[in-house]
């Protein structure tokens, strides 16, 4: 009895320590993966994904399905309509956690069950420019700054509308959420200067 107090305790403590807890962290730590199902069983752990579980008494934010994305790709980062929501940006709610990744990286397996998310494949410097690190619930999340996400919005303004784009960089011009130099130089990195101009000027 006095082992299992023990065990649990110790992984108590580690979701504690990780903010979510995943079942890999638990086999490093020497447990069985079992007994995180008889903690969520007796309510002290909570599971929030595939593999993924919180305390059930942790005072999370708003934001922990990032963070829950992050834990599952590390090396992703959130873009688009998530990186909008996440800086204020704009009007938009995201359905979905919309996450960058490298073009060379592998397809996340297994697909994210929940939350909804959505995948983009990005590529050297459209990947690597402008990334942000916040701390959300404990974990590291990769984020683009308000000057990329509103270029990659641009970029991909057939999917998410070009009335959202526009609206965006508005909002960060007029909000000085950043420079125009640093519009102008992801711009050219996304090959969008001509594009972006226009609008640009308007507004200024």
């Amino acid at each position: 009895m006095e082992k299992n107090n023990h065990t649990i305790d110790a992984i108590i403590d580690l979701a504690r320590r990780k903010g979510i807890l995943q079942i890999r962290d638990v086999r490093e730590a020497g447990f069985h993966p079992e007994t995180v199902r008889r903690l969520c069983q007796s309510g002290h752990l909570k599971r929030i994904d595939r593999n993924a579980y919180i305390l059930s008494d942790a005072d999370v934010s708003a934001d922990i399905s990032l963070a829950s994305v992050s834990k599952r790709i590390p090396n992703g980062v959130m873009c688009l309509l998530t990186a909008l929501r996440y800086h204020d940006i704009g009007t938009q709610l995201p359905y979905a956690v919309w996450v960058a990744i490298d073009r060379s990286t592998p397809w996340p397996r297994p697909p994210i069950e929940n939350p909804t998310t959505q995948i983009f494949r990005f590529s050297g410097q459209s990947f690597a420019a402008g990334i942000e690190v916040h701390n959300i619930d404990g974990v590291p999340v990769r984020i683009y700054d308000p000057g990329k996400t509103v270029v990659d919005c641009f970029k991909y303004r057939n999917k998410i509308g070009l009335d959202v784009a526009v609206e965006a960089l508005k909002d960060v011009l007029q909000n000085r959420r950043c420079t125009v130099d640093q519009i102008i130089e992801y711009a050219r990195i996304r090959r969008l200067s001509k594009i972006i101009r226009p609008y640009m000027e308007a507004m200024l």
